[in-house]
C-alpha cells in the first residue's frame, strides 16, 4: 500500500501519476487486431481455433450456440435463493431503467416551424459477459436487463465457456430471465469480433456493451465504427472519502471488494483527513485479506494499486475525486451529500456508510457498467438511453421557409456550397 500526504512537497506530482492510468496496456493492440482480422476473414473456423487456444475447449461451429435444452437444464441447477436474488435485482434494475426511457417531444420555436426528437430502440445488440475469473451473473442483468427494458428485440450474449464447453448455470438462468434471445459460448476478443462483424453462425449486432479484461476493452475500441460500443473501460477501481468517525472495518472491506476482481490491475484509493484512521484502515485491510480466497490477485492490488491519501479537508478530497474520476466513489464522511455535490466526475457515487459499492454491483438499480481509468470525465455509465436511436425532427411550412432562405443562402455563400443555397431559394421563386 502506498501512502500520500497533502503536506509532502511532491504531493501534486504523485497525484498526477495516480490520475494518469491507462484503460489497458497499449502494446496489446497489435495481437488483438490480428485476432479480429482472423475472425473477419475466416468466420466460424477462427472462432473454433481461438476457443481452443484461449478457453481450452474443442468446439465445432454447431456447438457455438447454446440451445434451449441446455438453458432448461441450467435452470434446474440454480437454487431457489439464487433465483430469488436474480429476480429481486432484475426488478430493481428494470424499474430504474423505466424511469429513464426517453420520450418523443416537439416544440414550435417560430411560426410555421416544428422541431423535436423521437426515439426508437435498437433492434439487435450484443452483451459481453466475462466468465474467466468469476461467473458475473449480475452483469447479465446490468446489460441485457436494461436492453430488454428499452424494448430491444434481439439481445445477443457471448460469454466464455469452461474447458468442458459449459457456461455457469446461474449465468444461463439470468440470461433467460433478462430477455437474452441468443447465447454463444465465445470469449474475449474473438467473441467481440464475432458480434462486430458476424460469422456463418453469429449475425452482427448494432452495438456491443459490457465490461471485460484489457483484451476485451482493446477489442471494443478497435471494432468501434463497425458497431457502436458503450465505452472504453479498464480495470475496476474504488475511491473512498472518509473522516475520523468512519468505521475502518467497513472501509477496508470495501477496498478489498475491488481488489479481488481478478486482473491485479484494479485500484483502491482512500482520501481521509485523519492519519489515525488511515493507520486503522491499513491494519484492517491486512487482517481482512487473510480471509479471502483470491490472495494472489489481492496482493497485487495492495502492492501496486492501493493508495491511502491524507487530505487537508473535504473540499480538497472532492477536487481530487473529480480529477481522478473514479468508477466507484464512496463518500462516508460527515455531510456526505454536500461533498458529493462538489465532485465533478465519477461513474457512480455511493453516499453514506450504509451504501457499500457492492450494493451497486448487484441490486440497487443503476447499471454497474461504468467508466474507469478517468474516463468518467467524458463517458457515463450504461443507461437505458444507450439502447435507443435518437432522430431529430424538423418540419417547416412555406412561410417560415421564406423567412429563413436568406440565412441559408448566406451560409452557402460563406462555405462555397452553391447548390445548398439553390436548394432553399428554388422553393420561394415566383
Amino acid at each position: 500500500m502506498q501512502k500520500l500526504d497533502c503536506r509532502d512537497r511532491n504531493f501534486a506530482d504523485r497525484l498526477q501519476q495516480l490520475y494518469n492510468r491507462p484503460s489497458y496496456p497499449p502494446e496489446i493492440e497489435e495481437s488483438v487486431r490480428k485476432i479480429i482480422l482472423d475472425v473477419r476473414a475466416d468466420g466460424d473456423a477462427a472462432l473454433c481455433k481461438y476457443a481452443k487456444m484461449f478457453d481450452h475447449v474443442d468446439l465445432e461451429p454447431a456447438q457455438i450456440p447454446v440451445g434451449e435444452e441446455e438453458i432448461r437444464k441450467a435452470a434446474s441447477k440454480v437454487d431457489s435463493e439464487a433465483k430469488r436474488a436474480i429476480k429481486a435485482a432484475l426488478t430493481n434494475i428494470t424499474d430504474f431503467s423505466r424511469q429513464r426511457i426517453p420520450q418523443p417531444w416537439s416544440h414550435s420555436p417560430r411560426p410555421g416551424v416544428v422541431v423535436g426528437e423521437r426515439f426508437e430502440p435498437m433492434e439487435r445488440i450484443g452483451v459481453y459477459i466475462p466468465g474467466g475469473t468469476a461467473p458475473l451473473v449480475s452483469t447479465v442483468l446490468h446489460t441485457a436487463g436494461i436492453a430488454k427494458a428499452a424494448g430491444v428485440r434481439e439481445i445477443v450474449a457471448v460469454t466464455p465457456p469452461n474447458a468442458a464447453g459449459e457456461i455457469h448455470p446461474a449465468v444461463l438462468y439470468a440470461m433467460s430471465k433478462a430477455g437474452v434471445s441468443e447465447i454463444y459460448r465465445l470469449g474475449g476478443v474473438y467473441g467481440i469480433a464475432a458480434m462486430a462483424y458476424g460469422t456463418e453462425t453469429v449475425r452482427k449486432v448494432d452495438k456491443i456493451v459490457g465490461p471485460g479484461n484489457a483484451y476485451v476493452t482493446a477489442a471494443k475500441k478497435l471494432v468501434y465504427g463497425a458497431v457502436a460500443i458503450d465505452m472504453v473501460a479498464g480495470p475496476s477501481e474504488i475511491m473512498i472519502i472518509a473522516d475520523a468517525n468512519c468505521n475502518p472495518e467497513f472501509i477496508a472491506a470495501d477496498m478489498l471488494s475491488q481488489a479481488e476482481h481478478g486482473s491485479g490491475l484494479e485500484q483502491a484509493v482512500l482520501l481521509c483527513d485523519s492519519e489515525a484512521l488511515i493507520e486503522e484502515v491499513e491494519a484492517a485491510i491486512l487482517r481482512q485479506k487473510a480471509q479471502l480466497s483470491r490472495l494472489e490477485t489481492v496482493d497485487k492490488v495492495l502492492n501496486h494499486g492501493t493508495f491511502l491519501i491524507r487530505v487537508e479537508d473535504f473540499d480538497q478530497a472532492a477536487e481530487i475525486a473529480g480529477a481522478y474520476a473514479p468508477e466507484h466513489l464512496e463518500i462516508s464522511c460527515k455531510g456526505a451529500g454536500m461533498v458529493a455535490k462538489k465532485v465533478k466526475a465519477a461513474g457512480a457515487i455511493f453516499i453514506g456508510q450504509w451504501t457499500p459499492e457492492p450494493i451497486g454491483d448487484f441490486c440497487a438499480g443503476p447499471s454497474h457498467v461504468l467508466p474507469t481509468a478517468g474516463s468518467a470525465r467524458f463517458f457515463s455509465g450504461l443507461t437505458v438511453e444507450g439502447f435507443f436511436r435518437r432522430m431529430s425532427i424538423i418540419n417547416y411550412q412555406r412561410g417560415a421557409m421564406r423567412k429563413e432562405v436568406p440565412v441559408v443562402e448566406k451560409f452557402a455563400e460563406m462555405e462555397g456550397l452553391a447548390a445548398h443555397g439553390r436548394s432553399a431559394a428554388i422553393r420561394i421563386e415566383e
